[in-house]
């Protein structure tokens, strides 16, 4: 089965990307997301796995209640609201938010909050 992670920018892309030791399609909707294109992007994640991963802020909350209603049998994982930005994140925190949705996961990014 074919996972897809929705992030809401490229930074925040690029922040998880190195963190996956799996083959994830990250798409970014870059804030918000028109309902034609959400309708687009639904119909291309039929029978994937799918993971919204968005800000712990207003616009990540607004972006996450559309793809609770529109998109019901996607994941929803959530970073500490202390760090705001999936960006802001640091990647053990992120490394431990992916592996609770069972994504497989670089373990030297969970080792760094050891040291």
């Amino acid at each position: 089965m074919e996972k897809v992670i929705i992030v809401e920018g490229k930074s925040d892309k690029r922040k998880i990307q190195p963190i996956l030791k799996e083959e994830v399609e990250i798409i970014c909707t870059n804030g918000t997301i028109s309902l034609s294109k959400l309708d687009e992007l639904i119909d291309e994640l039929l029978g994937k796995d799918v993971y919204i991963l968005v800000d712990a802020d207003d616009s990540g909350d607004k972006l996450r209640k559309q793809f609770k209603r529109e998109l019901p049998e996607a994941e929803h994982l959530y970073i500490d609201r202390m760090y705001r930005e999936v960006a802001a994140a640091p990647e053990y925190h992120l490394a431990t938010v992916l592996l609770g949705a069972n994504l497989d996961v670089r373990t030297d990014f969970l080792e760094k909050r050891m040291n």
